[in-house]
């Protein structure tokens, strides 16, 4: 543990969280924010697999009322997530961090970054290489 710093009260600790939570928060809402008008366009981007499979003729239909609007705003809330993570982590290891040993923070940052590694690369690997081949299936079973 970090013996430098004083012990806090239960309520100090309460505070802190509840920054570090709103700093989170701030930044998933900044990164939606900006994503918003680009919604239509990286749903499209999104999409695009599964247009390549559908048959000729044939296009991707609204099954709800809400659907044609609330379908990239997901999407938009959802990338927002991924791309604030970088933030949220870091607002989590600010809070945790002083409570840690030197050995484990030592052990921290291997762990974070090849956790953030892997996790990109089998997000890309699910759009280029699984997305292809399951609506593909989809789309021959339609």
């Amino acid at each position: 543990m970090d013996t430098d710093a004083p012990p806090q009260s239960l309520m100090a600790h309460l505070l802190e969280l509840r920054t570090r939570l709103l700093r989170a928060v701030a930044a998933v809402l900044l990164c939606m924010v900006a994503l918003l008008p680009f919604a239509k366009p990286l749903y499209a981007v999104l999409a695009q697999p599964l247009i390549e499979q559908l048959p000729a003729g044939a296009s991707m239909i609204a099954t709800g009322v809400a659907a044609p609007f609330m379908a990239p705003f997901k999407f938009v809330m959802m990338l927002a997530v991924y791309l604030a993570m970088p933030v949220v982590l870091h607002q989590l290891w600010a809070f945790v961090a002083p409570g840690l040993y030197r050995r484990e923070k030592a052990l921290a940052l291997p762990l974070l970054v090849s956790a953030m590694v892997l996790f990109y690369l089998g997000m890309a690997f699910a759009y280029f290489a699984v997305f292809p081949v399951i609506f593909g299936f989809f789309a021959s079973a339609a």
